[in-house]
């Protein structure tokens, strides 16, 4: 027990190193930085202003800037494009300590699900040497909040499910809701959760296709009183999202609720697909295998030794990516043919959670006719993670040597595309060579 919180501890402290290390170094606005960081300094100077997104994350950050403004930091880090003047670790910092739980609260879905302490560390090992997790949250972007709100939900879900505490309950519809607060798109989180529930209820009427007492943890929902789960994951998140817009139309009174809403609906229609609206649009479908990451930031300069290169790309691990997604294809087929078969197994209710989270994240994503990025894809992957996760732990668990060994490999590979990738995470200096290396043509 004191050897598995001790490797707790070491990949928090690396995941928390990674997050903060130089996290000022680039002294102007990265990205959409443009309008987050500009936004909640609006909050802080009574600036009224329209945002085409829920506001959540921008109190947030102007939460962070305001506690960041009580402490000395260089010259060197400060600017005035937020229209004050602040230091870019102000406006950053915050993020950077709500991405390092990411892993943390991902294994901890992980063992509530199997518990099994070797999940557990497989799933906080591989999330903490993901690119886009790790990009997302060096810098005032909201994708970071959506994400862990929407997974400390599920959490708290599996562990009223567990435990039987109506506190969880009522946590997770508080979360969950907070997680739309960010942006609309965080509703997939609660859409799984949805999903499962009206699965597992209605399974005695669908027993040719699936068995309740394989369902595993999710049995126990069965239990639950239908007027605790609408209250608690309905009314709650309903409340908790109306009860955070109340600072923004403070702010601009001109807008009602409803109006606020028409008006961003309205925006993101207006909104094209095509190179035009921005050089790194990317259909859903092409998320699966990473085939257009975005680049944050990108600068040259020329010294007497040479060019270099500082570039911020958000993308993820490589391999990890590529391996996550093919464990959701392997998960679809084992799904198919435990239902074709009727031969249940210990690890269908787990398929089974990982399976409806990651499609309810991902397939509203076909509807959408605007622009659409990378970072969209997070909270899908976030599930992906856990089946990756899954597969390498049942190989280094197995009797056969042959198995190990392919876990052990798993592993490397992550690891050393981790590091290989790493300066393009941090926004390291590189030669124009080494930068070349690191981009597949369609990266660029």
């Amino acid at each position: 027990m004191i050897r598995f919180w001790a490797i707790i501890l070491i990949l928090f402290l690396l995941s928390l190193g990674l997050r903060f290390w130089s996290l000022g170094q680039f002294n102007t606005l990265v990205f959409d930085e443009i309008y987050y960081a500009k936004f909640a300094n609006n909050y802080l100077t009574q600036t009224p202003f329209f945002n085409s997104h829920p506001p959540l994350t921008e109190y947030l950050i102007a939460l962070g800037i305001w506690l960041g403004s009580w402490f000395p930091v260089s010259p060197e880090i400060m600017n005035d494009l937020t229209g004050s003047w602040r230091s870019t670790i102000s406006y950053r910092w915050l993020n950077a300590l709500t991405g390092s739980f990411f892993p943390l609260i991902l294994g901890a879905i992980a063992y509530q699900l199997t518990r099994r302490f070797s999940y557990t560390i497989v799933v906080i090992f591989i999330a903490s040497l993901d690119g886009l997790f790790l990009v997302e949250s060096r810098y005032a972007l909201n994708n970071i909040y959506l994400v862990t709100f929407g997974l400390l939900g599920h959490l708290l879900f599996l562990l009223f499910v567990n435990h039987q505490r109506k506190i969880y309950l009522t946590l997770s519809g508080i979360f969950l809701g907070a997680s739309a607060a960010i942006k609309w798109n965080g509703l997939g989180f609660l859409l799984g959760i949805y999903l499962i529930i009206f699965i597992v209820y209605l399974s005695p009427r669908l027993n040719h296709l699936f068995n309740p007492k394989n369902l595993g943890v999710f049995e126990k929902i069965k239990l639950i009183q239908p007027s605790l789960l609408i209250f608690n994951l309905l009314v709650i998140p309903i409340f908790t999202y109306s009860i955070l817009w109340l600072p923004y139309l403070l702010l601009n009174p001109e807008y009602s609720w409803w109006e606020i809403h028409q008006k961003i609906w309205s925006f993101h229609q207006s909104i094209g697909d095509s190179s035009d609206v921005h050089p790194y649009c990317s259909k859903w479908y092409s998320w699966l295998i990473m085939a257009r990451p975005i680049a944050y930031f990108y600068e040259t300069q020329n010294t007497p030794s040479g060019t270099i290169v500082y570039d911020v790309h958000a993308m993820g691990n490589p391999i990890l990516w590529w391996l996550a997604t093919g464990s959701i294809l392997i998960f679809s087929l084992f799904i198919i043919v435990i239902l074709y078969q009727r031969k249940y197994n210990v690890y269908f209710s787990l398929l089974f959670f990982i399976l409806i989270n990651y499609l309810a994240n991902l397939l509203p994503w076909i509807l959408v006719t605007r622009c659409t990025f990378l970072y969209h894809y997070m909270s899908a992957y976030s599930f992906s993670l856990l089946g990756i996760g899954l597969i390498i732990e049942q190989c280094l668990m197995s009797e056969l040597i042959f198995n190990r060994r392919l876990g052990i490999i798993f592993l490397l590979l992550i690891t050393f595309a981790f590091i290989y990738w790493l300066p393009i995470y941090l926004g390291l200096p590189l030669s124009p060579r080494e930068f070349d290396l690191r981009m597949l043509p369609n990266w660029i």
